[in-house]
């Protein structure tokens, strides 16, 4: 990775990056540098005292989340500049610990807490397969799909829900191996951590249908 290149999304798993990024003026920090700037060109920006901005600036360097960006000589100084790790950041589930969200301890299938326990596995595994990838100097092979849509009925929504897991398990079926050996049945079937290891390297497949609150998902620059 270039030296000044600034990650899409990083995900964090150090409890002192963490609280960092939770700390309003070093998220303020990291957000103003998405591009190299020195302490001092911050503090304008933010309109503080360099001395302060100087010394949040060395802490989020500590934490991996700035780092050093060349120097420039500014009248009879020189500056040394800074540059975020990223320019969006996700909280790693680990950081919990043994509090972390598991979906195996989530009885009703179909709440919206077991749903975003599922989430939570989705977001460790993804990080890891990443980070593991990454160690090797490849990119970790994934596949996203996204829809928005209405029902007009509940009974609409239940037989949508019956068709898309009826293709989902046919399609995995058809183009995958099976995941029990000796075992023609696939992981959608039997279920992957129930599963003794089958040919090919292993996948997860999850699928989340909910309902968006307050209607239709804001554009990219209403969030910003």
């Amino acid at each position: 990775m270039a030296e000044f290149e600034v990650r899409d999304l990083e995900t964090v798993e150090d409890p002192r990056a963490a609280a960092a990024l939770l700390h309003p003026l070093k998220a303020r920090i990291l957000r103003l540098a998405r591009e190299p700037a020195s302490a001092a060109e911050l503090a304008r920006r933010l309109d503080l005292p360099r001395q302060r901005v100087h010394y949040h600036a060395r802490e989020l360097e500590r934490a991996g989340l700035l780092r050093p960006a060349g120097r420039r000589r500014r009248r009879n100084l020189v500056e040394q500049r800074f540059v975020a790790s990223a320019r969006s950041y996700v909280l790693s589930p680990a950081l919990l610990g043994p509090l972390a969200a598991d979906w195996r301890a989530v009885q009703d299938a179909s709440s919206p807490e077991y749903l975003l326990a599922l989430t939570e596995q989705v977001r460790h595994d993804v990080a890891r397969a990443a980070s593991g990838a990454e160690a090797t100097g490849r990119r970790a092979s994934t596949f996203s799909l996204k829809a928005q849509f209405r029902f007009d009925s509940e009974a609409q929504r239940t037989a949508f829900a019956a068709a898309l897991r009826e293709a989902v398990v046919a399609a995995v079926a058809r183009h995958s191996s099976p995941d029990r050996i000796g075992e023609g049945r696939s992981s959608a079937e039997a279920g992957v951590d129930e599963a003794r290891t089958g040919r090919g390297r292993p996948y997860r497949l999850v699928l989340a249908c909910y309902p968006l609150a307050g209607g239709a998902e804001p554009r990219r620059e209403e969030r910003s």
